[in-house]
């Protein structure tokens, strides 16, 4: 019972110690509120937020969720970031990779902050290059994420998370020291995708990611099949 007490009272610090170290991000989910409040009456009834790859609107939504919708996403993407470690099963490795796991809280509420500020300013007439910042904020999300992906440690909700690299500690760090070069290269080839802004350019982004997410996939599989299946 003592056990308990204590180690709900280290997770509850822990959490503190958290939401002061992340103040910059509680304020920028705070200045997208308020600029959802301040720019509500402002906007048209129907606001864009979804476009192709080529550019084009292809999806949109009320005033209401224009203004507010990916302010609260964030908002909750970030309590959703900040809880998953407290019911993890394996939330004493947090420990080990709390510095990354930082940056990609921090990143993620930033990237979502900047395509806030791209669809309100569309919204209201400015002429903004949205496919060119989307492309250009995904391209950097991937590198500077796969700068860090050596550091994740095994755990059920960050990373990539496949059976094989689920049930091996060893073809968990294998596959993201791996991962974490592919992403970087990923990154960098979309951001070429991003500046030469021709159907080629798109192609290459999204060729870029798909080979970011699939090689490590495959890697992990293989991987255990030769450090494990073998074995036995």
């Amino acid at each position: 019972m003592i056990y308990k007490v204590n180690a709900l009272t280290e997770d509850n610090n822990g959490f503190a110690k958290t939401l002061l170290s992340d103040w910059l991000l509680l304020i920028l989910i705070f200045l997208s509120l308020l600029a959802g409040y301040t720019v509500y009456p402002h906007l048209p009834e129907r606001v864009a937020t979804h476009w192709s790859l080529s550019g084009d609107v292809n999806g949109y939504s009320s005033r209401f969720w224009g203004a507010f919708g990916i302010p609260l996403m964030t908002g909750g993407l970030y309590c959703l970031l900040l809880f998953l470690p407290l019911i993890d099963p394996q939330k004493e490795n947090y420990k080990k990779f709390a510095a990354a796991y930082k940056v990609i809280r921090s990143l993620l509420v930033v990237f979502m902050f900047g395509i806030y500020t791209v669809i309100i300013l569309n919204a209201l007439g400015y002429d903004i290059p949205v496919k060119k910042i989307t492309m250009l904020g995904v391209s950097l999300l991937f590198m500077v994420i796969g700068n860090f992906m050596g550091q994740i440690r095994q755990n059920y909700f960050v990373g990539i998370k496949t059976p094989w690299t689920l049930a091996s500690e060893e073809v968990w760090q294998k596959t993201h020291r791996l991962s974490g070069k592919i992403w970087v290269a990923a990154g960098f080839l979309g951001i070429a995708g991003t500046l030469i802004d021709k159907p080629a350019g798109r192609v290459l982004l999204i060729a870029a990611l798909a080979i970011a997410v699939i090689i490590p996939v495959i890697y992990s599989y293989l991987e255990y099949q030769k450090t494990h299946v073998r074995k036995v």
